[in-house]
């Protein structure tokens, strides 16, 4: 399973066109998709159970990660990842939110969502989730890739997912992906970066 969420990253940066997965020739440690993929732009459910549109969300860098709160493996260990980030921003933290995008909007509710993303980071995450046809629609924009895998006996199911970090910038403009190769010094030093081009 490991190997199915590396195999869909390699894809991703594959479907870019981006010579910048080995992060040479760039002044950017991450892969840079300035130009690539779209501004973010939805309307969805927070994990209050209120609506949220991209816009109110412009005046902090924004790490948007594509997962789901019954996820055994990748989508704990990557927010831990995202974590670290936090904690190794410092006083910039502070211009920095963390988007967990549910890809099982059938089972992760806001009420779930909120418990997720609270667990982690109750100030810095937070849980977006939606229509069926909403998650579809904005993961097409990016890229995603996921899918339900077959119900156990007892109903339960893991969902296969691509594991990236999309970054975008305090205006909402797409800037960097972050792969689980990617590490929290790394991420870290170029989410910095970006806020401090902003201030």
């Amino acid at each position: 399973m490991r190997r199915r969420f590396v195999a869909l990253g390699v894809a991703l940066c594959a479907g870019l066109g981006i010579a910048g997965c080995s992060h040479r020739g760039g002044p950017w440690q991450l892969t840079d998709v300035s130009g690539h993929l779209p501004d973010l732009d939805f309307t969805l459910t927070g994990d209050d159970g209120r609506l949220v549109t991209a816009d109110t969300l412009k005046g902090r860098a924004s790490l948007v990660y594509f997962g789901y709160t019954h996820c055994p493996d990748v989508c704990p260990e990557t927010m831990g990842r995202l974590m670290q980030v936090i904690g190794k921003l410092g006083p910039d933290a502070q211009n920095v939110r963390i988007l967990f995008v549910s890809v099982d909007p059938a089972r992760d509710t806001p009420k779930a969502l909120h418990d997720y993303a609270g667990a982690f980071d109750s100030q810095h995450a937070r849980g977006l989730t939606g229509t069926d046809a909403q998650i579809e629609q904005l993961a097409r924009h990016y890229r995603v890739a996921y899918q339900m895998e077959k119900r156990d006996p007892n109903g339960n199911y893991e969902v296969t997912h691509s594991s990236a970090v999309y970054i975008f910038d305090v205006r909402n403009h797409a800037r960097l992906l972050a792969t689980d190769h990617d590490t929290p010094d790394v991420i870290a030093e170029d989410v910095r970066r970006i806020i401090e081009n902003h201030s």
